[in-house]
């Protein structure tokens, strides 16, 4: 597993930056073992993999028909007690897509406000999934990067034999743990109330996130961190793009030029952040059909996968692979 590390590092030097790699050569030596275990995995302790991405909507409502009209059944609607916004959720195996609105804003938004006003509707962040959050906080404050929390957090899931109780931990991470992504760590206390069956068999297909694409000015630059968080051997430093392995995910950091060449129906945001995703289906060919018989225009990448628009997918481009 060094050996893959190291060659990582020496790719990042190859590409001209001398002082990076000297950066994650320093990474490595301040870690040692303990670092090299972690990297087996590919996953920094107490973090497990991704657990779903944020999407902003104007309209909480039509934000659930456009993704129904693509094949997507939602959970029922669930209310963050004591504040404004409510959510449907798209599950699948062992992550989801969260679709965020307000639906009251005389109260506390959580700067949801904020993002739809400067950005409009899309790709907000992403949540880690974590089975030990006190671990993640410690590890965070020996990186002198303290976040916020673990917080206990319930919130209102609306069915229709009466509201449940979802219960959660949360700990929020610093900017500069992930930077372009805004992000947090999640436990989920009650799994088997969101993940039931009948929510997570989707018409289209879908079974998990596979990708999520952000766009930031130094791609390169992502290594040290993300490095530190999910372990060295997680991440891949190629041709101004960074991937990090999380999980079964794979976070890709690169420029708008990236980003055109791998979701070429993206729109370039206007800073730095998440930009693109990528649902991985059980069959294509079924999904395409799905796709055409429901009227959603789509175009076939290089490599066979689905490109949706922005624009049906309330922002975010959405590739089904």
């Amino acid at each position: 597993m060094a050996g893959a590390a190291d060659r990582r590092a020496g790719a990042a030097g190859r590409g001209g930056d001398g002082a990076r790699a000297g950066e994650i050569q320093n990474l490595r030596q301040a870690r040692g073992g303990r670092g090299q275990r972690r990297g087996e995995s590919g996953l920094s302790e107490g973090i497990t993999g991704l657990d779903h991405l944020l999407i902003g909507v104007n309209d909480l409502e039509a934000g659930r028909a456009a993704y129904e009209r693509l094949g997507f059944r939602s959970t029922p609607r669930g209310r963050h007690i004591g504040w404004g916004t409510a959510n449907y959720c798209l599950m699948f195996g062992r992550d989801y897509l969260e679709l965020l609105g307000i639906v009251d804003p005389s109260q506390f938004t959580n700067n949801l406000d904020v993002f739809l006003a400067e950005h409009g509707e899309g790709l907000l962040g992403a949540a880690f999934a974590g089975d030990d959050l006190d671990s993640v906080a410690a590890q965070m404050q020996a990186l002198n990067k303290p976040g916020d929390g673990p917080k206990d957090l319930k919130r209102t899931l609306e069915l229709p034999e009466g509201d449940v109780l979802p219960e959660f931990r949360l700990y929020h991470l610093p900017p500069e743990a992930t930077p372009g992504l805004r992000s947090f760590v999640c436990q989920h206390l009650t799994p088997e109330i969101v993940w039931q069956a009948p929510w997570v068999e989707q018409p289209n297909g879908a079974r998990r996130i596979a990708g999520l694409t952000v766009v930031v000015d130094e791609p390169g630059a992502m290594a040290v961190p993300y490095g530190e968080l999910f372990g060295l051997d997680a991440v891949r430093n190629t041709d101004n793009v960074v991937e990090v392995t999380c999980g079964a995910c794979v976070l890709r950091f690169t420029d708008g030029k990236g980003l055109a060449q791998r979701h070429p129906q993206a729109v370039v945001p206007a800073r730095p952040g998440p930009a693109a995703m990528e649902i991985a289906v059980a069959d294509l060919p079924a999904t395409a059909s799905y796709l055409r018989d429901h009227g959603v225009a789509f175009e076939r990448g290089r490599d066979g996968r689905l490109h949706i628009l922005p624009d049906d997918a309330c922002g975010a481009a959405l590739d089904f692979v």
